[in-house]
């Protein structure tokens, strides 16, 4: 929905505190704003139960475009809880605007997301995933749950894993957590074809970190894959240091693993 503002205080401010209220501030005279005028009318109308527009015309409203500072048009502002949480200035492209929306609009879910991650890290998988995919069903497009969710299944349903990443790229700030993901479940599904890997003295302890990875055992794995970088580090494009990067980013800087075999990469990488 999108509302030309006559009051506000009650049309941003007070609203805000309900959903999320992007402002649009702009003028008759301004190129650029007639350009991405119509790019945050088009959005606002697909997520109009995400955030709703405010249009506030900069030579009607001086006063207010003083008061936020506002030096240049157009200039965009989301406010929540009656303050601003973020803003950009100029004609950004449309998808760099959904881009910056995503990134700036406050989760829906947070609290549920909060919940999910204290029941994954007290171990207790089964009531996490169920509480991730209640999230997903509200919102199928919330990456943060998908990332969580597709970290449950890389151990038993790589596939599933992978299916959960899919469309997660660069420009999300859960890529990290989604391109370890997608690292983890193609070694999984590359561990039968053992002709895909070329013949030297450490293809062995190789194939069997990967097929200690694709059981779970996540100690076999990551030692297997040391040795590895140990003997030579450029097999497989670096498959085994990739790997445990992948490992550790997936469990976490402060899982018993990573802290346990952080210091042996390390050592493995510069020796």
């Amino acid at each position: 929905m999108t509302t030309d503002i006559t009051d506000f205080k009650a049309d941003v401010l007070e609203r805000s505190r309900t959903i999320p209220v992007l402002v649009d501030f702009w003028a008759e005279w301004c190129g650029p704003c007639k350009t991405l005028g119509p790019i945050l009318e088009r959005l606002a109308a697909k997520n109009s139960d995400r955030w709703v527009l405010a249009k506030v015309n900069t030579d009607v409203h001086q006063e207010i475009a003083a008061q936020y500072r506002v030096r240049s048009i157009p200039n965009v502002k989301l406010f929540v809880d009656g303050e601003v949480q973020n803003e950009f200035t100029g004609a950004l492209p449309e998808r760099a605007v959904e881009q910056w929306l995503e990134k700036a609009l406050p989760s829906r879910f947070g609290k549920e997301i909060a919940r999910a991650e204290q029941l994954l890290a007290e171990d207790r998988i089964a009531e996490g995933r169920s509480t991730l995919q209640s999230v997903l069903i509200g919102d199928p497009r919330n990456e943060q749950a998908r990332v969580l969710l597709a970290k449950t299944y890389v151990a038993t349903d790589p596939t599933k894993a992978a299916a959960l990443v899919e469309g997660i790229e660069e420009h999300s700030e859960h890529f990290p957590m989604a391109d370890a993901v997608r690292t983890i479940t193609q070694f999984t599904e590359r561990g039968a074809l053992h002709g895909a890997f070329a013949d030297d003295p450490v293809k062995q302890p190789y194939l069997s970190a990967i097929k200690a990875l694709s059981e779970n055992d996540v100690a076999s794995a990551l030692e297997h894959f040391i040795e590895v970088i140990r003997t030579n580090r450029s097999y497989d494009d670096e498959g085994a240091r990739k790997a445990v990067i992948a490992i550790f980013r997936v469990l976490g800087d402060d899982h018993a693993m990573t802290v346990r075999y952080r210091r042996a990469f390390s050592s493995a990488l510069y020796a």
